[in-house]
């Protein structure tokens, strides 16, 4: 397994970044490759991605969710293995910080390469900029879920 780690900072109180990054449907609207994800139940979503030419499917569950604090996952089914978690942290009233902690498998030859030249770790990167300028530019989330989901 390989590892990424990211952070960024965003311009929008703590419970606006949040919520937002509860509404999975919107992923492609600022992550890289990822063309849609349709969220199954409260812990399930279905992934499909489209990264260097190769289409991949998945399922991810939600395995730690809490508001305003975390939500952590694993794949359950699909193309890809990986497991991580999202994290938020208060900076003040109106800004708050967005680390993303990510171990995955790369698949063959090319992925392992693109790992190997901190690809992944770009990609990453550019995903929580994007998502800072989504939410900034917004200002506002457009949905939130505030459920909470335990371990086991």
């Amino acid at each position: 397994m390989s590892m990424v780690q990211e952070s960024v900072d965003v311009d929008v109180p703590l419970h606006t970044a949040y919520d937002q990054w509860t509404q999975f449907a919107d992923f492609p609207r600022f992550m890289e490759g990822v063309q849609e994800v349709t969220q199954l139940d409260e812990r399930h979503n279905h992934w499909k991605t489209s990264i260097a030419g190769v289409t991949r499917e998945f399922d991810t569950e939600i395995v730690d969710q809490l508001p305003d604090e975390k939500i952590a996952w694993r794949t359950v089914g699909g193309d890809v293995q990986q497991m991580g978690v999202v994290t938020f942290r208060r900076l003040d009233d109106g800004r708050t910080t967005v680390r993303l902690a990510m171990d995955f498998k790369p698949d063959g030859m090319a992925e392992k390469a693109a790992d190997a030249m901190g690809m992944v770790d770009r990609r990453v990167k550019g995903d929580l900029k994007r998502f800072k300028s989504f939410i900034e530019e917004r200002g506002v989330e457009n949905g939130g879920w505030r459920g909470r989901i335990t371990p086991g």
